[in-house]
């Protein structure tokens, strides 16, 4: 009877919704509603439940997928570029002007943006207010506009004012050379204590340039205030937001430097150890991407990291070497320089720049395919004499010589006569420049007359390493040894000392 029952209340709520449907409806309503009367046999489970793979798989909708069929495009998407337009004002020479705005090109490209152009103005100095005059900058939006650039980067460093009048001008970011040097730094740092360096450079030259708009601007009330709402528990210290992000800049500034002191003892103890045991040291120098880092690997074999991309090496990195007489020195990367080098860098990277002003030997690395070596070099000097360095012995190595002509060649030997060709490629010239280094190393001048046990082979192995070896006779009490030493050696092999 129950069955019967429910069968007839099925019936009737399927009469229903047939009445509710429009016509030709009718059919498909009720093939759905059997189809949920056959389904509905007696179960133990509660309601329709899946399984727990089922239930958590992710379900996927048709007809959603914005992939584009060019593969390129699709890599486009996927790594967006910026797009930049290069600005510059000159008042000197045009070919300097042409080659500073392509290393500025190099500098973006490096940065992770893609130049789409680059206009140059010729006056006696920017102007104050845009950096570029008037005309120029209503030519520069227009440009801007027109390739649908992201950002236009100045070939200077700009003032706080000059950057915000010319990006009302311009309607899109505006940022200078500086602010690429100081983005690719923050890419390429690596060590703790290159990215503290980094950091430090970065907040020095983002405290000037704190921007702020409407409440952000002004104070809070302090004293009497009437009239306005403003009065009780409104009188505050004065500080806005704008205020208070300078202080917290103000206070992580003297925590870095704090940090990058602290970084100094471990450094000094490793360059006390070279100096007890008398180990000279050479420093490669040089403008960035001149090469440095390839000749100290075909030098030292360091595995050191090389990318043909502006300061792909900040961190220094000290390795081992040999003289063609087997007299033992280290070597160190350092960090490369660059034309119109912000001060904030020089200053952070003073720890770092230590290694090339503490060093016995200056190998300085020119790119002999450049098509400006002398500005390079003369740019590698001013900040090797704000280091402190200006004095110590220096060789020019002129790299890449594989990409010279002949001709080329006789030029460069002009602007330095005494440099060495290398190629860090090929090999060529680093037999030449390894002879130059041992020339300028300093030589041990205290001679010494020893007699050494058997069993102290090591002070034998020392004398080899370190100092030169004049004689070496076996007695039958040891083996004597005529040899010259510095003077604080001569001093820790008193012991051995013979007449």
């Amino acid at each position: 009877m129950a069955e019967a029952q429910d069968g007839t209340d099925s019936g009737r709520a399927m009469e229903r919704i047939l009445a509710w449907a429009e016509p030709g409806e009718g059919e498909l309503l009720a093939a759905r509603a059997q189809a949920l009367q056959d389904d509905d046999a007696p179960s133990d489970r509660d309601g329709d439940q899946l399984d727990r793979e089922e239930r958590a798989a992710l379900r996927r909708v048709d007809g959603l997928r914005t992939e584009l069929e060019d593969v390129t495009e699709v890599e486009y998407r996927q790594l967006r570029l910026e797009n930049v337009v290069l600005v510059g004002v000159y008042s000197g020479s045009a070919e300097d002007a042409e080659n500073s705005l392509r290393e500025l090109a190099a500098l973006a490209e490096t940065a992770g943006a893609r130049v789409l152009d680059g206009v140059l103005q010729r006056r006696p100095n920017p102007d104050p207010a845009t950096y570029v005059g008037r005309g120029k900058a209503e030519e520069l939006a227009a440009m801007v506009k027109e390739l649908g650039a992201d950002t236009v980067v100045a070939d200077s460093e700009l003032s706080p004012s000059q950057r915000r009048a010319l990006e009302d001008r311009v309607k899109v970011k505006v940022i200078d050379r500086t602010a690429v040097i100081l983005d690719i730094f923050s890419q390429h740092a690596k060590s703790r204590e290159g990215k503290a360096q980094v950091e430090l450079a970065q907040l020095e030259y983002l405290l000037p340039r704190l921007r702020g708009w409407g409440e952000s601007m002004s104070r809070q009330a302090g004293g009497q205030v009437g009239g306005q709402g403003a009065g009780m528990g409104s009188r505050g210290p004065g500080e806005t937001k704008i205020e208070l992000d300078r202080r917290r800049i103000h206070s992580r500034m003297a925590r870095l430097r704090k940090q990058i002191k602290g970084f100094a003892p471990a450094r000094q103890a490793k360059r006390a150890n070279r100096d007890r045991h008398e180990v000279p040291g050479v420093a490669i120098a040089g403008y960035t991407n001149a090469g440095k880092s390839s000749l100290l690997n075909r030098i030292t074999g360091a595995g050191v990291l090389v990318e043909n991309a502006l300061f792909a090496t900040l961190d220094a990195t000290v390795r081992r070497a040999q003289t063609p007489d087997g007299r033992e020195f280290t070597i160190a990367d350092t960090v490369g320089f660059v034309r119109d080098l912000p001060h904030q860098l020089v200053e952070a990277f003073r720890s770092t720049l230590e290694e090339v002003a503490e060093s016995d030997v200056i190998v300085h690395v020119v790119d002999a395919s450049h098509p400006d070596p002398a500005s390079q070099i003369a740019t590698v000097r001013d900040v090797l004499g704000e280091t402190g360095a200006r004095s110590i012995p220096e060789i020019v190595v002129f790299n890449k010589a594989d990409l010279v002509s002949d001709d080329e060649r006789l030029v460069l030997r002009g602007l330095q006569p005494d440099a060495v060709f290398a190629s860090a490629r090929t090999g060529e010239g680093v037999d030449e420049l390894l002879e130059r280094i041992a020339e300028l190393l300093p030589r041990p001048e205290v001679a010494v007359s020893l007699l050494v046990p058997f069993d102290r082979g090591d002070i034998i192995a020392m004398l080899h390493d370190r100092f030169e070896v004049l004689r070496e006779d076996y007695e039958a009490d040891g083996t004597r040894v005529e040899a010259k030493v510095t003077e604080a050696a001569a001093g820790q092999l008193a012991e051995f000392v013979v007449g």
